[in-house]
């Protein structure tokens, strides 16, 4: 590895390291663990959102399918980016109002009720594991392609590092590492665009002329068709990506970061704005890559395309930019991890031992304790997994994590919200409906069985051809919900009113009476 890259991935550690530093002098409560205090602004707060959101998958595998396949690679954009019109309109509001620390905060607002809060916490725990196997799989390969280190020596370095940062500095360390990422992201992704740009006399007509003929596949690379041949396969994976978003634990928890419902509205327009700007250029990337790297360069360098971005930097801005963005990437990777580690630990530390097995009799001290043994816990056991899933072709797990969100934890959000009748029995039946048929349909999809050797994880013919099945598991979530209420007599009609009041409004019955 060259000096320039390693003075950049230096600097980045060296920085986050001064960061979490600096937030441990300010980390002694649950709440300044959890939550940073609820002391972040509007437009900190979008930042960390789109600093946790735009994962390598975004940044490096984005790049790569619109290098590799236009505009079906595009369509990752798209969803992403709808997504957060959901979290606006739906979800950012009643969850700053209703919650605490985690989603199961939220729901048992409403459902003071064990079984509940096991339940979100299982599945909190679950999108989890799978969101952070396939970052730290994903890193162990980025990292020992650049620094030449092995795969396991490169997952135990990420997994320390999102270790060191949430251990000691909590959700204000964690916050501030996912700002500066943001930033270094977008000023990485704005320098590479503006040489797209310029190769292309600064004309964006005249860049979509040339790419009809920049690539093997001619016009048909501007037209969908080019991946995803099968319609009904591609909506459901829209679906997942448009409608999970809003169901992700660690992007849920960063409303739990700011004083109340007002900035999580200006946090999640801060988070819009910067993320619709990045999935924008994420076009200039691609096509940029596709001219002048080149497909044969980009799938030797990695056959899912995942290093179109740097070789593109590298083509366009020599080392010195190729170093700059590898650095980026390192980045990238800690930031979503360290707000997945957070989120886990949260389920387990505050969830499952604080309010179940403690009943909430738990002192501050005790639960910082909890946080931080439940960081390692959850640090530890996702470093095994990635070390034995290094052969495994993982990039479905990602959409995975937002397929089980989607079914298991966005239905319950919504009927704890809008439906009068909803009860603890329709809550529960919610969650483990879409959680279990979330991963039943992925363990008989194309993703898992494949007739050809190499193609998937066994060989074999998949019981269904869709790659997500958020087509028929996101339904099956709602469909459980209401066939777990109906089967259940239990009403309680005064709280639904006061968690409708609060809901929307912030103020509680208490805060009236008092």
């Amino acid at each position: 590895m060259s000096f320039t890259a390693l003075f950049f991935f230096v600097s980045i550690v060296g920085l986050t390291l001064v960061i979490t530093w600096w937030a441990s002098k300010r980390t002694s409560s649950a709440s300044d663990f959890y939550t940073a205090g609820g002391g972040l602004t509007g437009w900190q707060n979008g930042l960390a959102i789109a600093g946790d959101y735009l994962s390598a998958a975004s940044f490096l595998g984005i790049a790569g399918a619109v290098a590799l396949f236009g505009f079906d690679g595009f369509f990752f954009s798209i969803g992403y980016l709808v997504a957060y019109l959901v979290v606006l309109y739906i979800v950012a509001e009643p969850l700053r109002n209703l919650g605490k620390f985690t989603l199961a905060d939220m729901i048992t607002a409403r459902f003071e009720n064990s079984k509940v809060r096991g339940t979100a916490a299982l599945s909190t725990i679950t999108i989890v594991l799978f969101y952070m196997i396939a970052q730290l799989v994903g890193a162990g390969g980025l990292i020992q392609l650049l620094l030449g280190i092995d795969y396991w020596a490169a997952v135990l370095l990420v997994g320390v590092m999102m270790t060191v940062y949430v251990l000691f500095g909590g959700m204000t360390a964690t916050s501030w590492v996912q700002i500066i990422k943001a930033a270094l992201l977008m000023l990485g992704t704005m320098i590479i665009s503006f040489l797209v740009l310029q190769k292309f006399g600064f004309s964006i007509s005249n860049m979509f002329l040339e790419m009809t003929t920049a690539t093997d596949n001619g016009a048909a690379y501007l037209n969908p068709g080019l991946r995803y041949t099968n319609g009904i396969d591609t909506i459901s994976m829209l679906i997942a990506l448009v409608l999970g978003t809003a169901g992700l634990p660690h992007i849920l928890m960063r409303f739990f970061t700011v004083k109340d419902a007002k900035t999580a509205r200006s946090s999640v327009i801060w988070a819009t704005w910067i993320v619709g700007i990045f999935y924008v250029l994420t076009i200039f990337l691609g096509f940029g890559a596709a001219a002048f790297v080149g497909k044969e360069t980009i799938i030797a360098a990695n056959p899912a395309g995942n290093m179109a971005a740097p070789l593109l930097a590298e083509a366009l801005g020599g080392e010195i930019l190729f170093s700059f963005i590898c650095a980026v990437a390192f980045a990238t990777i800690l930031a979503v991890v360290a707000g997945l580690v957070l989120s886990g630990a949260s389920a387990l530390s505050h969830d499952i031992y604080g309010q179940i097995i403690k009943k909430g009799k738990i002192s501050e001290k005790e639960q910082v304790l909890a946080a931080r043994i439940g960081s390692i816990t959850i640090s530890v056991v996702s470093i095994l997994l990635a070390l034995g899933a290094q052969t495994l072709n993982v990039a479905f797990l990602v959409s995975l994590a937002f397929c089980i969100a989607a079914s298991s934890n966005l239905p319950v959000i919504i009927y704890t919200i809008y439906w009068k009748k909803f009860n603890t029995t329709g809550a529960v039946t919610a969650m483990l409906t879409g959680l279990i048929s979330a991963l039943v349909l992925v363990a008989v999809s194309p993703n898992v069985w494949n007739p050809v050797e190499g193609k998937a994880i066994f060989v074999g013919d998949p019981l269904i051809m869709l790659t997500n099945p958020a087509l028929i598991s996101v339904p099956l979530g709602f469909l459980g919900g209401w066939i777990g209420t109906m089967l259940s007599k239990e009403t309680n009609d005064a709280k639904y009113r006061e968690v409708n009041v609060k809901a929307n409004t912030g103020i509680s019955v208490q805060d009236v009476s008092h």
